[in-house]
């Protein structure tokens, strides 16, 4: 058989990518940095064990941060690509080039500027979630004095929970037991089976945790009230990018449609 057809075929079929590309970048409705635009995709570092903001279901990853950051790369005429991470390295993994941004419900903290450029597009309290009715009475972060509380590691709801705690000890009380877990599935998974009296975490997923299981209820919200940003290398061309990408998805009400999707509407605050 002769071999020209197949390399016709393959000739083909590069073109066709080609042009599906060109089409892609032609149609984009923000310009890329160089780097993105030539590797067609923007890869993002999440959490994903963190829902509504992102999940797994059916071995994908959905939820509103995948959609947010979906809804960016679109804008650039992109692609986006999701690398999962567990959020205590999750920074490091930016910072060593395995992915171009993070988007996994971060808050935006003078700490964490230190390291990394934000681009702001929420605002989210935190919220403290218990056991049906409410048996211990919880009603503020002080009333978890003497008792034990489950959060992530390495996030600013622990550095709230230890700042309180240290508050309290000052005013001769007693401190908050705080039980960490690398995965925050696992810190709420800790209130269900009893071992701790309380689940602190951001609004967003304390309210999806309490609607999806009947024997808990969310108090005390919202504490804390802070932004939630996109993280980027400091001085990354790609920030400026980003943040006209988030100006895009409020402008044409795509940010609200997202958080009316994942049921977030009472949750996260717009930022404009």
């Amino acid at each position: 058989m002769p071999r020209y057809p197949f390399a016709l075929l393959a000739a083909a079929v590069v073109a066709a990518v080609v042009a599906v590309t060109a089409f892609a970048r032609s149609s984009a409705q923000i310009q890329p940095p160089a780097k993105i635009a030539a590797a067609g995709k923007i890869v993002w570092c999440s959490d994903i064990e963190y829902p509504p903001e992102e999940l797994y279901k059916g071995g994908k990853a959905v939820g509103s941060d995948i959609d947010i950051a979906t809804g960016i790369s679109k804008l650039m005429g992109v692609k986006a690509e999701f690398k999962n991470v567990v959020f205590d390295s999750i920074i490091p993994a930016l910072l060593t080039k395995k992915c171009d941004a993070i988007i996994s419900g971060m808050n935006d903290t003078p700490d964490r500027r230190k390291s990394v450029d934000f681009v702001d597009y929420l605002k989210v309290g935190q919220a403290i979630t218990v056991k049906k009715g409410n048996p211990l009475h919880f009603s503020t972060l002080a009333s978890l004095s003497g008792h034990r509380v489950s959060v992530q590691s390495a996030t600013t709801n622990r550095g709230f929970l230890a700042a309180t705690s240290k508050r309290l000890v000052s005013q001769g009380k007693k401190s908050i037991t705080i039980v960490t877990f690398p995965k925050d599935t696992d810190a709420f998974a800790a209130l269900v089976a009893g071992r701790v009296d309380a689940y602190y975490a951001d609004a967003p997923p304390a309210a999806y945790y309490a609607s999806q299981n009947s024997t808990v209820q969310v108090c005390c919200h919202p504490i804390n009230p802070i932004p939630i940003g996109i993280a980027l290398r400091k001085h990354d061309p790609l920030r400026t990018a980003t943040q006209k990408g988030v100006n895009l998805l409020y402008a044409n009400g795509t940010m609200k449609r997202i958080l009316a999707k994942w049921g977030m509407t009472h949750a996260a605050v717009l930022l404009k």
